[in-house]
């Protein structure tokens, strides 16, 4: 299921019919309220969210869902008319796991809710569940991340960052191979969206980030 959370209806209707003729099942909802209300009786696969919302902005929205135990791992594109590179860092530094600009290709769109859904069923092939680094633990089963004793919350890539980093201890992970193992796809000239992952990552797991290095003009390691 997916949920469609746009005010405009020529928008919303056109998602739902192409969503519904390509194998997915979607439902709209042109209020915040009636979204809410929808995902306390099933909570879908994957959010289509818009920004520029009544009653509620999309940004309030994304923030509440990563902040949620309960629904800090359900996907979110972000889906808006606004496409300045401000809005894109804005929205991915929340916790969106793509974000797509109005007007949008219905293939290109496709595409990409196909790589966000592929990439949240898509289990580890290591057999490496726990790992620590100096007061940095994580748990992939149990999906538990600690820093200095404390519980801390991570989106779904953010969660899955960490552990490929921990499964690649000490070892350089380029951007571009962050990119494929993690959102599923190649995104053309976006290495920025490790960039900002990475500082959020860093900044929830405060002193604990320490541990992920930068290499310049590469990418990422996490060291012992």
């Amino acid at each position: 299921m997916i949920y469609i959370v746009e005010d405009d209806k020529s928008i919303r209707e056109l998602l739902e019919y192409s969503l519904n003729n390509s194998g997915f099942e979607a439902k709209g909802f042109d209020r915040p309220s009636e979204f809410r209300a929808a995902l306390k009786n099933c909570v879908p696969d994957l959010v289509l969210l818009d920004i520029m919302l009544p009653e509620e902005d999309g940004m309030q929205i994304l923030r509440s869902l990563r902040s949620s135990k309960e629904y800090s791992q359900l996907p979110v594109i972000m889906l808006t008319a606004k496409g300045e590179e401000y809005d894109k860092i804005i929205g991915l530094d929340s916790g969106a796991d793509d974000y797509v600009t109005k007007p949008f290709s219905i293939m290109e769109l496709m595409s990409r809710i196909r790589a966000v859904l592929r990439r949240a069923e898509k289990e580890p092939v290591s057999t490496a569940r726990e790992f620590t680094a100096g007061s940095l633990y994580l748990n992939y089963d149990s999906h538990v991340v600690k820093a200095d004793g404390k519980d801390v919350v991570l989106t779904y890539k953010e969660f899955e960052l960490l552990y490929m980093l921990f499964n690649n201890r000490n070892i350089v992970m380029e951007r571009d191979r962050l990119l494929k193992d993690i959102w599923g796809y190649d995104f053309d000239g976006e290495t920025r969206t490790v960039d900002v992952h990475i500082r959020t990552l860093r900044s929830k797991l405060g002193e604990s980030g320490n541990c992920i290095k930068t290499v310049r003009g590469v990418g990422y390691k996490l060291e012992s």
